[in-house]
C-alpha cells in the first residue's frame, strides 16, 4: 500500500506543481487569463490519481473489496503528498520567479475595483485589508498555511468521492472466473 501512495502521490504531485511551475516561472503567473480556475483545473487532474490508486490497490491487493474508511485513507495520504510538492513548488516560485506576487495581486485587485465603478471609500478600506495581509504573507508559515489550504480541501474532497465510489464489502464482487 505504501508503495502505491508514494507512487500515484508524487505523480499527483508532479502534476499540480508542474502546472504552478510553468504558471509562475515560464508564463508569468499575473499574465494567464483563468489562471484561478486552471489552477483547479490541474489540481482535479492530479487528484484523478486518487481513483487509479485506491482503484489499483482494491483490485490486486484485496481481491476486489475495500472499506471506505481504507480508501479515503489512501486518498487522504496522496492528497498530503501531492499537496505538500504544491506547496514547496509555490514557496520556490515564489521565492526565484514572483516574489512580487502580492505587490501585483493587489495592484490587479485595486485596478478591477475601479473599472468595475466601485466607490473610492471601499477601494481604500481593500488597500488596507490587502496591505495588512501582504504584510502577513511575508511569514513563511502562515504562506504554507494559505497554500494548504488552497489545496488540500480539493483533495480531501475527491478523496471522499472516490472512497464512495470505489467501496466494495467482502461478497459483494460477483466472482466469475478470468
Amino acid at each position: 500500500m505504501k508503495r502505491i501512495i508514494w507512487v500515484y502521490g508524487i505523480i499527483a504531485g508532479l502534476i499540480v506543481g508542474g502546472w504552478l511551475f510553468v504558471a509562475t516561472a515560464i508564463i508569468g503567473h499575473e499574465r494567464i487569463e483563468n489562471g484561478m480556475f486552471l489552477g483547479y483545473a490541474s489540481m482535479v487532474l492530479a487528484f484523478s490519481m486518487i481513483f487509479v490508486a485506491v482503484k489499483a490497490y482494491r483490485d490486486k491487493h484485496l481481491d476486489g473489496t475495500i472499506s471506505f474508511g481504507k480508501a479515503f485513507r489512501i486518498g487522504l495520504l496522496i492528497t498530503l503528498i501531492a499537496s505538500t510538492i504544491y506547496v514547496l513548488t509555490w514557496e520556490l516560485s515564489f521565492h526565484y520567479f514572483v516574489p512580487d506576487y502580492m505587490e501585483k495581486y493587489t495592484e490587479k485587485t485595486i485596478e478591477d475595483l475601479k473599472t468595475s465603478g466601485t466607490d473610492q471609500a471601499t477601494i481604500d478600506k481593500q488597500v488596507t485589508e490587502m496591505k495588512s495581509f501582504g504584510e502577513m504573507y511575508k511569514n513563511p508559515l502562515i504562506r504554507l498555511g494559505f497554500s494548504y489550504m488552497e489545496i488540500l480541501p480539493v483533495g480531501l474532497l475527491i478523496s471522499l468521492i472516490v472512497a464512495l465510489i470505489l467501496k466494495r464489502k467482502p461478497g459483494s464482487v460477483s466472482s466469475v472466473p478470468a
